[in-house]
C-alpha cells in the first residue's frame, strides 16, 4: 500500500510517500526555522501562511521524487492533532482535497503516534509491545505501545514539555531559536556538576514529570548573575541543564519498563536528537539489558514519513476520515 502523508503541526511543512508503513519512497520538508528565529519562537500565523504557500508544490515534488504517479497512491494520511490549530488546518484541508480528487481513503494520524512510528522506519525488526519515550517541543510522554494502534500513557509532564524547556533555556542563554542544537553543542564544553538544578518528583505518580521549576531555575541563575555583574559559565549551566533533563527522562523510562515487564524501549521526538540524552539511554539500557531503539536524527524531528508509517497501521486498524475531519490543538494519544 502506497500512502502520501502530510505533516503541518507546527513550523515544518512536510510531505512523504511511504510504502507498506516501512519504506520511504520520498520525503520532502520545508523548514521555516529561519523565519521564526527573528521572533525567538514560532509565530502561528506566519507558520500557517507558509504552510499554505508551500504545501501544494511540496506534494508535487514528493510524488515526482517517489518515482510513482498520483494514480498509484492508495491513500492520504494527515496529521490532524495535536499542534498549532491554524497550521494543522492547512494540512487537513489539503489532504481532504487530495483524497477526494484521487478517490482514495483519508487517514487521520495523531502526531505523537507518528513520532513513535519513526522507529518502525529506522528499525524494520521493531514490533510492539515496547515502551517509548516521546519528548518534543509540545509533549513529554512515556507510552506503553501495546500494539501499533493500542497505546497507553504511563507518564507525562504536568507542565512544560522537555523541548519547550530546552528552547526557553537556550533563549535566556542567548543561543537563539531553535535552541536545542545550540544548547547541545555548548553543553559539551561545560562541567555538568557546577550547577545543582531541581529534579522534581510527583507524589503518587512516579513516571510523571515536571520541567517548569527547572526552567525557572535556569532563568533565575542567568538573571541573578547579570544583576550582580558576574561572569556566567554558560557552557556549564547548559551541561547541568542537559544532564538534569536526561536524568528525569531516562530514570523514569527505565523504571517503567521494569515495572511493566518490557524488554524493549524506544525514544522519539525532537529532544531524542540531544546527544546527552541519547548517550544516557544507551548506557542505562545496556546496564539493564534492555533493547534500545533510537531513530536517526532526520527522523527525530517533525517529518511526514513517520505520519505515512503510522497511517498505514491506522488504515489496517480501520481508521478512515470523511470530509468533515477537523483539526484539534490538543488530543490524548490514547483515544
Amino acid at each position: 500500500m502506497i500512502i502520501l502523508a502530510i505533516e503541518t503541526s507546527c513550523d515544518e511543512t512536510a510531505v512523504a510517500v511511504v510504502r507498506n508503513g516501512r519504506e520511504i519512497l520520498s520525503s520532502e520538508l520545508f523548514s521555516q526555522a529561519d523565519m521564526h528565529a527573528l521572533y525567538g519562537g514560532v509565530v502561528p500565523e506566519i507558520a500557517s501562511r507558509n504552510h499554505a504557500a508551500t504545501i501544494g508544490k511540496l506534494a508535487e515534488l514528493a510524488v515526482k521524487n517517489s518515482g510513482i504517479t498520483k494514480c498509484k497512491l492508495d491513500g492520504v494520511a494527515v496529521t490532524y492533532a495535536p499542534g498549532l490549530i491554524g497550521a494543522l488546518l492547512v494540512g487537513v484541508n489539503f489532504a481532504k482535497g487530495l483524497a477526494m480528487a484521487l478517490d482514495v481513503p483519508l487517514i487521520p494520524v495523531h502526531h505523537i503516534r507518528g513520532h513513535i512510528a519513526a522507529n518502525y522506519i529506522a528499525f524494520p525488526e521493531l514490533e510492539p509491545p515496547f515502551l517509548c519515550m516521546i519528548a518534543s517541543g509540545g509533549s513529554s510522554l512515556i507510552a506503553d505501545v501495546r500494539s501499533y494502534t493500542d497505546i497507553s500513557i504511563v507518564g507525562r509532564s504536568r507542565d512544560d514539555a522537555a523541548g519547550e524547556c530546552f528552547d526557553k533555556a537556550a533563549r535566556v542563554l542567548g543561543l537563539g531559536y531553535p535552541g536545542g542544537p545550540a544548547l547541545d553543542k555548548l553543553a559539551q564544553m561545560g562541567d555538568e556538576a557546577l550547577f545543582a538544578l531541581p529534579r522534581p518528583n510527583i507524589e503518587g505518580h512516579p513516571y510523571d514529570m515536571s520541567f517548569s521549576g527547572l526552567k525557572t531555575a535556569v532563568v533565575n541563575i542567568v538573571h541573578n548573575t547579570e544583576q550582580k555583574g558576574e561572569a556566567l559559565d554558560k557552557a556549564s549551566l547548559a551541561a547541568s541543564f542537559a544532564a538534569t533533563v536526561s536524568d528525569i527522562l531516562v530514570s523514569r523510562v527505565i523504571a517503567a519498563a521494569r515495572e511493566l515487564g518490557r524488554d524493549k524501549i524506544a525514544i522519539a521526538g525532537g529532544v531524542a536528537a540531544n546527544s546527552r540524552i541519547r548517550a544516557d539511554f544507551v548506557k542505562s539500557a545496556g546496564k539493564q539489558d534492555l533493547k534500545l531503539f533510537i531513530p536517526p536524527l532526520n527522523l527525530c524531528g517533525d517529518n511526514a514519513a513517520m505520519i505515512g508509517c503510522q497511517g498505514y497501521y491506522e488504515y489496517l486498524a480501520g481508521a478512515r476520515a470523511g470530509m468533515d475531519l477537523n483539526a484539534f490543538a490538543t488530543l490524548d494519544v490514547s483515544f
